[in-house]
């Protein structure tokens, strides 16, 4: 067997994307939006409650995604950053999303311009395209992460 990128229908009918929403179904992945919380500047910031999040230049951010996924464990999840933000000056540092993982994303990004960028609550700002692999992983996730329902700061141990 070879490993796949799941199409659109495949995505709606085998992963679980909760809240869904049918605009954020692509051709080959599906569209994360912007959750309720961030960290900018080592303050957490309520996106909900501001409806926006507004990145300063030269700031690295922590975005929550509103999205809970899970994924089985014959699937990984390969994420990239929408194009329109990343012509803006965003760029993303995001890693492979595990099979077996559950939970809400915690996402890094930097804005490289020399401008504010502002994302607002339930805008389109990533998107998770679905890999099936050859076969269920052994060793499905099961780290430190697992279960995120908040933004989530690391944990690992230097």
């Amino acid at each position: 067997m070879i490993a796949l990128m799941l199409p659109d229908w495949k995505i709606k009918k085998e992963i679980y994307i909760e809240p869904f929403s049918e605009e954020s179904l692509q051709p080959a992945g599906y569209d994360l939006r912007v959750g309720e919380e961030a960290m900018v500047r080592g303050e957490i910031v309520n996106i909900k409650e501001k409806e926006k999040v507004v990145i300063p230049p030269k700031t690295y951010a922590l975005v929550l995604t509103l999205e809970r996924v899970k994924l089985p464990d014959d699937v990984m999840g390969d994420m990239k950053l929408r194009s329109s933000l990343a012509r803006e000056g965003l760029i993303g540092s995001f890693a492979w999303v595990d099979p077996g993982w559950t939970g809400k994303l915690t996402l890094g990004i930097f804005n490289a311009s020399d401008k504010e960028i502002t994302l607002h609550y339930m805008e389109r700002f990533v998107q998770i395209a679905f890999v099936r692999l050859e076969g269920p992983a052994r060793r499905p996730y099961s780290g430190r992460y697992q279960g995120s329902k908040r933004l989530v700061l690391s944990k690992r141990n230097p």
